[in-house]
């Protein structure tokens, strides 16, 4: 399943990258994500590796991620190691001075096949809505 948000932040694309890469600020603005613990020496860049949980519901989705592209201040990517299929990526784009289009694209997949493919699309209506939150409370935390 794919789902995918973009909201427009009053703040320089510096500002929001500060926020958006850094994982220990995750918590700050995710919509329901924990991020239990950075499992490599760098906390951040190419190759850091964390440990995050996404609440849907009653469950927790998540395992172990990875970043796999990390281009500052704009492009950020990270893919499950373990847990559930999961891809994220980050798009920051400055569109005018000091204001920045923010994108957030998640890609996941529950196993199981027909059930989880049944399991996924149940779940993305919830997953969309924790995008849009996730987004607001980045603009918010930004321009504040």
């Amino acid at each position: 399943m794919r789902v995918s948000q973009t909201v427009r932040v009053d703040a320089p694309r510096d500002m929001v990258w500060a926020v958006v890469s850094d994982p220990a600020r995750w918590p700050e603005f995710m919509d329901g994500l924990t991020v239990s613990e950075v499992l490599t020496p760098r906390p951040t860049g190419l190759g850091s590796r964390w440990a995050v949980r996404l609440h849907v519901g009653a469950a927790a989705l998540g395992g172990t991620v990875e970043v796999v592209e990390f281009h500052e201040p704009g492009d950020l990517a990270l893919n499950a190691v373990t847990g559930i299929s999961l891809r994220v990526r980050w798009r920051l784009r400055e569109r005018t001075p000091g204001r920045t289009d923010a994108e957030l694209r998640l890609a996941y997949q529950a196993p199981g096949g027909f059930t989880g493919a049944l399991a996924d699309r149940v779940a993305a209506p919830a997953v969309q809505r924790r995008l849009r939150n996730s987004l607001a409370t980045l603009s918010e935390l930004v321009h504040a």
